[in-house]
């Protein structure tokens, strides 16, 4: 981290790196983290997911999903540093054990300690995983079993509850039936959430839905004016009231336990989200990053809380939402590509691309065109034609029906290039003399 960054968001206990070896889609790789925003892009089946399984292990000693498994016969290691609460650097190497089928932690008192901020870990799926300084710090990893050593929740466990907390349902319905704290804070961060100025979440009346069903749904009022019940909601708000349910759930325990063990709460959290655009309309995903970096401020209400956020992404809108903001000494930019069969991982110079078309034919998605595949291929054969010195005037007037054909809009700015292209030749051609009439005129 830099000075200027340190300068700016005071000591934070944040990841600093990931450097792997022998394990996952690339011989090496190694990621040196921003302290505030991180994102990952890269093709489908790169690592992305990988790397976030891999994060999270680091933070917390524990897989949120499966045991990351390196190939048979290498010598695989994970190493990891991240920033103690006194601002120092905690570095570690863990080699994986074949024999006993998991990666070395060596016991030994604040050798292993994971990080002492609240971690949590968005899964594309819909699951949930939580670690809590409070509530997790040191079981599991030193022989203490006196409880779990991180939370973890399937998408259907967040609505349907499992042995760690109630579900949904009923922690909303009773928070907001008391009023309690809980709910100012749940609704704090579904405002902080919303995709809009003007289509706020905002929690609606409890309503009973049938005369069987003794329960009393929570809501959301939508911006019609109607309140609807979150089981009824759609795919990107249900996950977005997943989200803000488990960051209330997670901050409330983390409150109550600190307290219990006579500790001062965090006022840090390492949030990592995988696909961060999952289920969200356009006008959704240009806010969810700048959102997720305030919800601390939401959860504790208070300013200067200070999140780290590494998120994967195939979004051209997300990448776009930063760039009023994208600071190099507090963010980053990570981009896996596939290079003659090769995975490799870059960090790289965030450039602001303006329009969103500009980002698809960024290197974070490397399109050849901002376009349909039948765009795409018009316009190349178009291209192609155009360094042609005397094209056809069949030639010519193919490409044209192509582009069409093709959808291109008239507003496309290709069309500029094309038409000057196409109407110089087709002059050219008809002032050209044909060879009966040079022959006519001998």
């Amino acid at each position: 981290m830099s000075p200027r960054a340190q300068e700016r968001l005071g000591v934070l206990t944040m990841l600093e790196s990931i450097h792997l070896k022998n394990v996952g889609p690339a011989p090496e790789m190694k990621m040196d983290l921003a302290p505030r925003l991180n994102l990952i892009t890269g093709d489908n089946g790169l690592g992305k997911s990988f790397l976030l399984d891999v994060a999270w292990w680091a933070l917390t000693r524990t897989w949120a999903r499966e045991l990351v498994v390196p190939r048979p016969g290498a010598d695989a290691e994970i190493s990891f540093a991240f920033t103690t609460k006194s601002g120092s650097t905690h570095t570690y190497t863990s080699r994986y054990q074949p024999a006993r089928e998991r990666w070395g932690v060596k016991v030994r008192p604040n050798l292993n300690q994971p990080i002492p901020g609240l971690i949590l870990y968005a899964q594309v799926d819909g699951g949930f995983s939580v670690w809590d300084p409070a509530r997790n710090h040191g079981t599991g990893m030193r022989g203490n079993t006196d409880g779990p050593s991180a939370f973890l929740f399937s998408a259907q466990e967040v609505w349907r509850g499992n042995q760690y907390c109630k579900r949904l349902i009923d922690d909303w319905a009773l928070w907001q039936a008391g009023n309690s704290q809980s709910f100012q804070v749940l609704t704090n961060v579904l405002d902080t959430l919303s995709p809009s100025p003007t289509e706020r979440l905002i929690p609606g009346e409890l309503r009973k839905l049938t005369v069987k069903d003794p329960q009393r749904y929570p809501t959301l009022r939508m911006p019609y004016g109607e309140d609807v019940a979150v089981i009824h909601a759609s795919a990107g708000m249900r996950r977005i009231i997943a989200l803000a349910y488990l960051l209330t759930w997670a901050w409330q325990e983390h409150v109550e336990s600190a307290n219990l063990r006579g500790q001062k709460p965090t006022h840090e959290i390492v949030f990592l989200i995988d696909e961060i655009e999952g289920h969200l309309h356009p006008q959704w995903q240009r806010r969810i990053v700048p959102a997720l970096l305030k919800v601390m401020d939401a959860l504790t209400g208070k300013h200067g809380s200070k999140v780290q956020l590494i998120a994967a992404t195939h979004s051209p809108l997300v990448l776009a939402s930063v760039e009023a903001t994208f600071d190099a000494d507090q963010d980053g930019w990570f981009d896996l590509d596939l290079e003659q069969r090769n995975v490799v991982l870059r960090k790289r110079p965030y450039v602001r691309q303006g329009e969103i078309g500009n980002w698809l034919v960024s290197d974070a998605f490397d399109l050849k065109e901002p376009r349909s595949l039948e765009g795409e291929q018009a316009v190349a054969d178009a291209e192609a034609l155009m360094q042609e010195k005397a094209p056809s005037k069949t030639a010519l007037k193919t490409a044209d029906e192509a582009l069409r054909k093709a959808g291109l809009p008239d507003i496309d700015t290709f069309w500029v290039r094309w038409r000057y292209f196409r109407d110089r030749n087709l002059d050219a051609t008809r002032k050209a003399p044909s060879k009966t009439s040079k022959r006519r005129s001998k």
